[in-house]
């Protein structure tokens, strides 16, 4: 092994291989027999084989390579053995039924499984889990660098970078082909490309594409849903506010809340702050961090004041801490 199990990341065409051979040996059938029965049939991948010779003539497209300033025809490559590392033939439109099926895990929610594989197997496949690399890559022209984590997932590679757009992707490549498909989950997008070059990638062109999606149509990240337990805690916070007049409310917060912040130093600093404001005259709708986090700007005639909170992780969730902000109309923040 070139390195200690678990440790680091290199990709492994052997390792993929057995994994051919640990589908055969659990379910009895060869892994392209599974996978075409539990996979590509669920999810209506049609034009999707194995093997060219099962294929009509002339629908398959030829492989060149590129050497010395000539092409030349690559010789195709048969099934075996080795093809659960790569080698399948596929469409792009029958390959992005299977990246619409990743980005179906997005956002995470209760909805009944429709399958092959449960979302939250998906969204396994797209957690880094080792090989955490760090780049300084410029992805965006006309701009500084922009930095990039990288990372391994499950048979995928992750990737944020500095505007904080993740990506979840793979390459693939072969004598005569290459390929890249990408999917951005905060976005609900994504991007399939082959090429008939050998180990022709497609990676930097599918990037390109997708920022220019995102740029284009001005798309901004998917936002967590409001929970119901979060906008109610919202509203019983600003009710309370700016005097901090607990009686009768004294539910609503957790058993550590004032221990942790001090009422007499909470309503100073918020009788403070509501001064500085002004009269509030708009309440922006919650922006929510997730279920138990959450923010809401008030608007006032001198400035705004954002108040932070977030909940216990309780049948019944309270307020355990609180922040609150103030920023000038004259303010550059």
């Amino acid at each position: 092994m070139s390195n200690v199990p678990g440790i680091t990341y290199e990709y492994s065409n052997l390792g993929y291989t057995l994994l051919g051979k640990v589908i055969r040996a659990v379910s009895g059938e060869s892994y392209q027999d599974y996978i075409a029965a539990n996979i590509f049939k669920p999810l209506g991948m049609t034009s999707t084989v194995w093997e060219y010779d099962e294929l009509p003539d002339g629908v398959m497209a030829h492989g060149y390579r590129y050497r010395n300033g000539e092409w030349s025809e690559e010789e195709l490559l048969h099934d075996g053995p080795f093809g659960a590392m790569g080698g399948l033939i596929s469409t792009v439109s029958d390959f992005a039924r299977y990246a619409i099926m990743h980005l179906s895990a997005w956002p995470p929610g209760d909805t009944p499984d429709t399958g092959p594989v449960k979302r939250s197997t998906l969204r396994e496949m797209h957690s880094p889990s080792s090989g955490v690399d760090y780049s300084s890559s410029n992805l965006y022209s006309g701009g500084p660098d922009c930095h990039e984590i990288t990372a391994y997932g499950y048979g995928l590679r992750w990737s944020a970078d500095c505007k904080g757009r993740v990506k979840i992707y793979h390459n693939g490549g072969l004598p005569g082909f290459g390929s890249n498909w990408t999917i951005m989950p905060g976005y609900g997008i994504g991007v399939v490309a082959f090429s008939n070059r050998t180990y022709g990638s497609t990676w930097a062109v599918n990037q390109k594409v997708l920022d220019l999606i995102i740029d284009t149509r001005e798309m901004e990240p998917r936002k967590p849903e409001v929970s119901e337990i979060l906008r109610t805690r919202m509203n019983e916070l600003v009710r309370i506010l700016p005097g901090w007049d607990v009686t009768g409310h004294e539910s609503i917060f957790a058993d550590n809340f004032f221990i942790d912040f001090a009422i007499e130093e909470v309503r100073a600093r918020a009788a403070e702050i509501f001064k500085e404001a002004g009269e509030i005259i708009n309440i922006r709708e919650i922006i929510p961090e997730n279920s138990l986090r959450g923010s809401v700007v008030m608007e006032g005639k001198s400035g705004s004041i954002t108040v932070g909170f977030t909940l216990t992780p309780e049948a019944t969730p309270r307020i355990q801490a609180f922040s609150i902000a103030f920023a000038s109309n004259n303010s550059e923040k």
